[in-house]
């Protein structure tokens, strides 16, 4: 019962529907509700609420909850299988529909198909799920590619034959594979997936249009694909070009224009010159190339490529693919929206063949001591990465740049973990976790080997154990005094300052206690422990309301 009253408590949402029973909700109105959830995120409908949260209870009718699943799987197309629980509260009862995320559209018996979005205010809403909307569902699923596409009206003698030497040409500046070099125009075309037979004649597919294609047969074609860059100051629009040429001719003229905007300086790290640029060039590429990859072909609208005062830009059509949220971005498998797509620019060597490019993104910022790229204005619509033009940390790098020349290497977790406590000096494993999102077994791991390796120094045991860069990096930086105020006060000053808070205000609490020294739950506990046993202090009250007093 408490779940469902939590439940309530949050509101209507995208997996969350109330319906009211009070005049008994029809069969119809039922089945479409559970078919816009389970065509959306699947979630949980209650009968027998209203829309404001107020519990009214369910009509006589929907009393027996046993015949509900079988209503929702006869009314349904395919048939969907739900489980239905009851609640009893304040004399009425509530039932809970579970819904579960349907891999294939749902419709009601009569032909009718929903799903669920948000509106302007925040509150969700059922609305007609329309055709040209069922490709952005499945590709996003990963049940179908439509990069795999064979284009029937479209001819290979209309393609270009020159963009095939610029797909030589970037296989072997980016290192790609090199026995496509040796394969003939058609068997090149075969390898990759840009041409397929259909009825004993080839046509190209999306993916061989977007890189064999000119501008009129992309137009023609694929009228969703462009790519815009724009240099802006302040307000004013410096450049604004828009392209609709193959994919490989745009990625090329993009990243002229990106390089003239890249300014550097170097630094000495022992024997060698590091370069420090305003924007990783790995970090663009890989960026700008998941953008042109991953988009929504489907839904109208440019990738973007923003330069502003504030740093880089680079959004595209179409949220996260199926699986990837902001919460598991680093973590989660590699899928696209367009698999045939995505491996043909891998082979070409232009994108991370691990998959793991946005590892690259990552680390073009934090070794330069800059803040993590952000993914948080993406939306169920967008990806949209913004990439902060700061000035770098050279001690940061210094030390980055040392770790990986006598280790070979610094994995991406470290580089998070270090970033993380070069900003907010002092945190505990448990508040690291989130921005590594891995395990807390793997987070805790990673920064032993930190301490090991002489960049950490930790504080305290347990749960409460606190992580801090070591006195050797702050001296390094010429921070000595900054090392001291992030370490903490000795156990001896921690006594003399709650004996003084005492003396001042008659008594402490534990909260206090943990502002006051900066520590932990459990560490200010065996710190007022520690003086109550030397007799220093005694105890009053128990639990919450514990003080104590001299």
């Amino acid at each position: 019962m408490d779940e469902l009253l939590d439940l309530i408590k949050n509101g209507e949402s995208l997996s969350l529907e109330f319906k009211s029973d009070q005049k008994c909700l029809p069969d119809r109105d039922l089945v479409a509700a559970v078919v816009s959830l389970a065509n959306t995120e699947g979630g949980s409908l209650l009968l027998g609420v209203e829309d404001d949260g107020t519990v009214t209870g369910l009509h006589t009718r929907h009393l027996s909850i046993s015949g509900i699943p079988a209503l929702i799987a006869n009314k349904t197309n395919p048939a969907l299988s739900v489980r239905v629980e009851r609640y009893d509260t304040r004399g009425v009862s509530v039932a809970r529909i579970l819904v579960p995320k349907s891999r294939q559209l749902v419709s009601t018996s009569d032909g009718l198909l929903l799903r669920r979005r948000l509106k302007l205010d925040g509150s969700p809403e059922a609305v007609p799920f329309y055709p040209h909307e069922f490709i952005q569902r499945q590709s996003s699923m990963g049940i179908i590619d439509p990069s795999a596409m064979v284009l029937e009206n479209a001819k290979i003698s209309e393609l270009d034959p020159l963009q095939r030497q610029r797909i030589r040409n970037a296989i072997k500046k980016y290192g790609g594979e090199q026995a496509l070099l040796s394969l003939p125009d058609e068997e090149l075309d075969g390898a990759l997936g840009l041409c397929r037979e259909v009825n004993g004649t080839r046509h190209p597919t999306v993916t061989g249009l977007l890189l064999l294609g000119t501008e009129e047969l992309l137009r023609r074609h694929i009228p969703a694909y462009e790519v815009a860059f724009q240099v802006l100051s302040g307000t004013d629009v410096k450049v604004n070009e828009f392209y609709r040429n193959p994919l490989l001719e745009t990625f090329e003229e993009i990243e002229i224009l990106f390089r003239a905007r890249v300014e550097e300086e170097e630094i000495e790290v022992g024997l060698f010159r590091v370069p420090v640029p305003n924007f990783d060039r790995r970090a663009f590429r890989e960026a700008f190339v998941n953008a042109l990859v991953h988009r929504d072909f489907s839904r109208l609208g440019a990738v973007h490529v923003r330069i502003s005062n504030d740093g880089l830009s680079i959004s595209n059509p179409g949220g996260f693919v199926e699986g990837v949220t902001l919460n598991n971005l680093l973590v989660a498998e590699p899928r696209s929206r367009n698999p045939m797509l995505a491996d043909v620019i891998k082979r070409i060597g232009l994108a991370e063949r691990t998959g793991r490019g946005i590892d690259r993104i990552y680390e073009g910022m934090l070794r330069y001591g800059r803040p993590a790229p952000d993914y948080s204005l993406s939306s169920e619509h967008t990806v949209l990465v913004h990439m902060v033009d700061t000035v770098a940390d050279l001690d940061f790098l210094q030390m980055v740049v040392e770790q990986e020349d006598k280790l070979g290497g610094m994995p991406i977790d470290s580089l998070i973990i270090l970033s993380r406590l070069r900003e907010e000096r002092r945190l505990t494993t448990a508040e690291l976790t989130p921005s590594v999102q891995k395990p807390e077994a793997n987070v805790r791991a990673t920064l032993e080997k930190l301490v090991e390796t002489g960049f950490l120094e930790p504080h305290g045991s347990g749960r409460g154990r606190a992580y801090t860069l070591s006195a050797a990096l702050y001296r390094k930086a010429g921070q000595k005094s900054e090392y001291i105020r992030q370490v903490g006060f000795a156990p001896i000053q921690q006594e003399q300052m709650v004996l003084s808070f005492i003396d001042k205000h008659g008594s402490i609490k534990r909260s206090d206690t943990m502002d006051l020294c900066h520590l932990s739950g459990s560490q200010a506990y065996r710190l007022l422990k520690k003086l109550t046993d030397k007799g220093l202090l005694k105890k009053i009250g128990e639990k919450k309301q514990t003080t104590y007093t001299r």
